[in-house]
């Protein structure tokens, strides 16, 4: 198989999979005081200074949860868990309108908790300007909540500049950072966000675990799981932690090699988008050009679905998606290609290609051949007018 979905989950890195397997037969309860329970307390507090470390943090605003999901319901709902089912405004909430549905979602069910949400246009490039986040800005404003790097275009938001101005009108900001932590270097001390979450499986680690930074100092949260006292009392329930170890040893890992995937990565996503230029006409590569995460290629195929683009690379083991796996089994054309304002037809043909630090050159050779042979045909079964 040519794995080109990175962006949906990795495979385990090889140093995580040791780890791991090294790891396998500490079954001691971390809240143990016995020494079962004091050796695997040591390990997981060992990982949150790797992520610490990798952030740049303090270990102290680390929290570990099941994923970024988890942790955007988190901050979302705890910016609005006063007074639940009150008939007055609990609140307005800025965000994009190209987020995960993790936040989009969360925000819908808020909605109807008497939850005020503005949902900011991204531009045809598919970036969010910071102007008309600070004209959303209400005095009931209680969060602003805007992800780093989009899942399904790979456009890099202006976060910095956000988190700038949401400081300078002392309201709480949040950062979904799943596709950008691990290739964008992200210093803490120096991006003015409150709030940043990040997934395990997205930088070479298992899934079900994921972190929640929050800044010392920052707006009291209240607890998505409440419980026993673990994570701080702000996350309750025994911890993961065979994965809260493997994800101390992936961002120890994305620490070392991150310049290089960049460079090797990078080279490779040009390649490919190079490649089905030269052999193909109407093709539309979606997101700003000069402000696109270098992994990413969102790309449409005019007069093709995309659902039958990927089935048939998927005929040629070539594993590639039309957007979000969150999303997968909707038949809507995607919610983010078709907030560029484009024309429904490029929101329908797109396919989002993610590359990855195991993709090869002879991966993109092949996927270049088969592209052109799965589009050549299925545009022969219905020609461009």
């Amino acid at each position: 198989m040519i794995y080109l979905d990175n962006s949906a989950t990795t495979p385990l890195h090889p140093a995580v999979r040791d780890k791991i397997i090294e790891t396998l037969d500490l079954f001691g309860n971390p809240s143990s005081m016995h020494a079962a329970g004091r050796q695997v307390r040591a390990l997981i507090e060992n990982s949150r200074l790797q992520v610490a470390d990798f952030l740049h943090c303090s270990p102290e605003e680390i929290i570990f949860t099941a994923g970024a999901s988890e942790a955007n319901n988190t901050i979302l709902k705890s910016s609005a868990s006063c007074c639940a089912f009150c008939s007055e405004s609990r609140g307005h909430i800025i965000t994009s309108n190209i987020e995960h549905p993790s936040v989009l979602n969360t925000l819908k069910c808020l909605e109807q908790q008497h939850v005020e949400v503005t949902r900011v246009k991204v531009n045809k490039g598919g970036i969010v300007d910071p102007a008309e986040i600070e004209a959303a800005i209400r005095p009931d404003t209680v969060l602003i909540s805007v992800m780093y790097v989009n899942n399904e275009i790979g456009t890099i938001q202006p976060v910095e500049a956000i988190a700038a101005l949401a400081r300078k009108h002392g309201i709480p900001f949040h950062s979904d950072a799943v596709q950008a932590v691990g290739k964008i270097p992200i210093d803490l001390q120096k991006l003015p966000v409150d709030f940043l979450s990040m997934s395990g499986h997205k930088i070479y680690a298992p899934k079900g675990v994921g972190i929640l930074f929050k800044r010392k100092g920052s707006k009291n949260i209240c607890p998505l799981i409440t419980g026993g006292h673990q994570e701080r009392s702000l996350r309750a329930g025994t911890e993961n932690t065979i994965g809260i170890i493997a994800l101390g040893e992936a961002v120890r890992q994305a620490g070392l090699e991150m310049e290089e995937n960049k460079k090797y990565i990078g080279a490779l996503r040009d390649k490919l988008e190079k490649g089905i230029r030269k052999k193909l006409d109407h093709v539309v590569i979606n997101g700003d050009p000069g402000k696109r995460i270098y992994n990413i290629s969102n790309i449409s195929f005019m007069n093709v679905e995309g659902e039958s683009i990927l089935l048939r690379l998927d005929m040629h083991g070539i594993a590639v998606s039309t957007g979000s796996a969150c999303s997968t089994g909707s038949l809507e054309p995607s919610y983010v290609i078709t907030a560029l304002d484009v024309d429904p037809e490029i929101a329908h043909s797109s396919i989002r290609f993610s590359l990855g630090r195991e993709t090869t050159e002879a991966d993109i050779d092949a996927t270049i051949n088969a592209v052109y042979e799965t589009v050549s045909f299925l545009r022969k079964m219905s020609p461009i007018r």
